[in-house]
């Protein structure tokens, strides 16, 4: 969700995708990406460039999709405190419960 919602944006490369959805490791950032075109999101573009330039963008599926993204991630922020008081009061009724 958070790379349909940057590239919401307009296009961008993978490092500055790396850098806005923080914390995501090359890798899973590579396969999220994959995932993405190949179910027909994102386009990934490469430029002949030494060294090659790639950039990603929404297609028109993708960009159909950013409201219901964005909405989500209002919802996200707007339950916050909720949610990690949930998830407090939980963490104390079930002690060693392993879910993180």
């Amino acid at each position: 969700m958070l790379v349909i919602v940057e590239l919401a944006g307009g296009p961008r490369r993978f490092r500055e995708l790396q850098r806005a959805v923080d914390g995501i490791s090359q890798r899973m950032l590579t396969l999220t990406v994959r995932r993405l075109e190949r179910d027909g999101l994102v386009l990934r573009t490469v430029y002949p460039t030494v060294p090659a330039q790639v950039d990603y963008r929404l297609t028109g599926t993708g960009a159909s999709l950013t409201h219901l993204v964005k909405a989500l991630a209002e919802w996200s922020l707007a339950h916050r405190d909720g949610i990690v008081q949930a998830r407090q009061e939980y963490d104390r009724a079930h002690p060693g419960h392993g879910i993180r």
